[in-house]
């Protein structure tokens, strides 16, 4: 790998959310800022949308992280769920022991007790799902039911949703239209600036521990930016492969050739991108390029 030959500790542009590399982008603070003050407020439902790849998962998991000993999350990744098996979720996520035969009159009683319990303990319970446009209708109109349930002073249960923004056009059927006026916060998480974007790679090349002068020249970061149209988890793509590139050719820095061949090797369509994507041609002849080097 490139780490050491660029004087890295780790390889700062992967795909996965991890929250030390959570990059305060005025669209990433805005919308944290949303989140906490909704929270916060006790409101019922909050929403975030993004296209693919802008961030929204690693958005979540930060959100959670900034909360505070005041709150108790559960966090389902995948809602696309019918109403029952998504009750039987959080129910495992507020970590509520059932009887395996459990009848939905129980399921929703257990439930009601421990939320009464925490709010009790003065405690504040936020579900968050991601991915939430796959949620089916019914199960949306599961999730309003249990926003109903509340004490004098507040909700036992707030819900964020995250989703693409055909999660928009779901919540403005006429069948849930009750839940689309319950939300009050709401944000759409955009694409990075082409300033931003110079922030962004350096801040995640110092989390990784990059000490040096500019690793991607001026040039490779306009065109890194032309080719992602500013969306994150294509940008990493790009300057990960763009980097292994550098790194097989034993370059001290990436230039704009390295990233124009980086977005020949990725798919890209109307600036999304594919979580298949797999390294083609271009990487593996870097990587036997390498692979001639440690011979010599």
């Amino acid at each position: 790998m490139y780490t050491a030959h660029f004087g890295l500790r780790e390889a700062p542009f992967g795909i996965t959310p991890d929250t030390s590399y959570f990059f305060t982008s005025p669209h990433a603070q805005e919308a944290l800022n949303t989140l906490l003050v909704a929270a916060r407020n006790g409101e019922g439902f909050i929403k975030i949308t993004g296209e693919v790849g802008t961030g929204k998962t690693l958005l979540c998991r930060k959100f959670m992280a900034t909360l505070g000993e005041g709150f108790v999350t559960a966090y389902i990744p995948n809602p696309y769920l019918e109403p029952r098996t998504l009750m039987l979720a959080l129910a495992d996520e507020l970590e509520i022991a059932l009887d395996k035969d459990v009848d939905q009159h129980q399921l929703l009683k257990s439930i009601t007790h421990r939320l009464m319990a925490l709010a009790a303990a003065d405690k504040r319970v936020l579900l968050c799902l991601d991915e939430a446009q796959a949620i089916p209708v019914e199960s949306l109109e599961a999730l309003r039911l249990l926003t109903n349930l509340e004490t004098e002073k507040r909700k036992l249960l707030q819900i964020v949703l995250f989703g693409q923004p055909e999660l928009n056009r779901k919540l403005a059927l006429d069948s849930i239209r009750q839940l689309a006026q319950r939300i009050t916060f709401h944000y759409h998480l955009g694409a990075l600036t082409r300033d931003d974007l110079e922030y962004y790679l350096a801040h995640r090349l110092r989390v990784a521990g990059f000490t040096g002068a500019r690793l991607f020249s001026r040039g490779a970061v306009s065109r890194l930016y032309s080719a992602s149209g500013g969306i994150p988890r294509l940008v990493n793509i790009l300057a990960h492969k763009a980097l292994m590139l550098s790194f097989g050719q034993g370059k001290a820095q990436v230039n704009r050739r390295h990233v124009n061949d980086a977005a020949s090797d990725t798919i890209v369509r109307k600036r999304h991108v594919w979580p298949w994507l797999a390294a083609g041609s271009l990487l593996l002849a870097a990587a036997g390029a390498l692979a001639w080097t440690f011979i010599q």
